[in-house]
């Protein structure tokens, strides 16, 4: 008994391996096992398929280097966007409507006595203010406009439509109903109509405080946009949950007793946070178009303050005259909606799931 329980211990241990049966693995498939190998994420993942999309690349260098002009370009241009050109501490009248790197009478004389004067980039405005500050502290607005009025659209939206498309039934029936409503409100009239009663009822609330500086109309677009152009976002919303939340890793987490809202905010919103991600970037351009005609037609900002809308607005009594007053605001306008709506196809075809080939 004991040597047949031994024989078998003895045949494994002097089994031989014929190494003339294996092969070398070749360069292509060591190469294939490191990739294989290598650790990613969802968004490393989109982030490498994104930087391979020229367009958006140059889309994000683009709105890079604005942002870097907005932030740094009032520290180095020694006028303000309200302030009148002046000479040695006098104001200098004479500096009217210039031409880019045009100098007044005064500013030539200046020069010639041995004083130094900062060229105006962007020539000045009929009232001898620097243009070039002017529209990058138009931008400056713009810009803040589109974000807070994206984040506004994203966080009543997100939270309208994750409760319609995970309740369901009758719940997401009437408030279905309601965005179908407010969807076919005229949001041009309303936003005439929130001015003209907000200019009587807020402008000696806010006089004195930051909100006096955008003024009234602005307010109202805000109040808009929190009204109205949500919609489309709670529309989003809600077609993505429907679809996640009958998958089996919510249907398990149910099952263990997990609160609604944790469901929510740890397994569905995760799941279709890509899609929000994408329309929330292609909304900004969106308010910033918006911003932009508003304030063309006298809605948008206070003056002085500027924004891009405001700035084209009061270029075109002049344009004729000053045509590059025009061209300057409408090309930055240009190429922002371009970048962003570049930025944002090139997001959607990184991280959306169902566009992977």
């Amino acid at each position: 008994m004991e040597q047949q329980e031994k024989m078998p211990k003895k045949n494994l241990f002097s089994a031989q391996i014929d190494l003339a049966k294996f092969e070398k693995a070749t360069e292509e498939e060591k190469r294939q096992q490191d990739v294989m190998s290598e650790s990613t994420t969802f968004f490393k993942d989109g982030m490498r398929k994104l930087m391979k999309n020229p367009l958006a690349v140059m889309s994000l260098i683009f709105l890079t280097f604005i942002l870097i002009v907005i932030i740094f370009a009032p520290m180095v241009v020694p006028y303000s966007y309200s302030q009148i050109i002046s000479v040695n501490g006098v104001r200098d009248k004479t500096a009217k409507n210039l031409a880019p790197f045009e100098y007044s009478e005064n500013e030539l004389a200046y020069i010639e006595e041995g004083g130094k004067v900062f060229p105006h980039i962007m020539g000045t405005d009929e009232m001898c203010r620097d243009y070039f500050i002017r529209v990058v502290y138009g931008t400056r607005v713009s810009l803040a406009i589109g974000l807070f009025a994206s984040v506004l659209v994203l966080i009543i939206g997100l939270l309208y439509g994750s409760i319609s498309g995970y309740l369901g039934g009758k719940v997401d029936l009437i408030m279905m109903r309601i965005v179908d409503i407010i969807y076919s409100l005229p949001d041009m009239l309303i936003i005439i109509l929130l001015s003209v009663v907000l200019n009587e009822t807020l402008s000696s609330v806010i006089e004195g405080t930051i909100f006096s500086k955008l003024g009234v109309n602005m307010i109202a677009l805000f109040i808009v946009y929190g009204l109205l152009y949500w919609v489309s976002m709670a529309r989003l919303v809600r077609g993505q949950i429907l679809t996640i939340k009958n998958n089996d890793y919510v249907l398990a987490a149910k099952a263990t007793g997990a609160k609604s809202g944790r469901i929510i905010r740890k397994h569905i919103i995760p799941n279709c946070i890509s899609v929000i991600f994408i329309s929330t970037a292609l909304q900004i351009p969106s308010a910033i178009f918006t911003e932009s005609y508003l304030s063309f037609l006298g809605l948008g900002v206070q003056a002085p303050m500027p924004s891009l809308g405001s700035l084209a607005d009061v270029a075109r009594s002049g344009l004729q005259s000053y045509p590059h007053k025009l061209l300057f605001p409408a090309i930055v306008i240009c190429l922002i909606v371009l970048s962003f709506n570049l930025l944002g196809d090139g997001l959607r075809d990184a991280f959306d799931p169902k566009l992977k080939k």
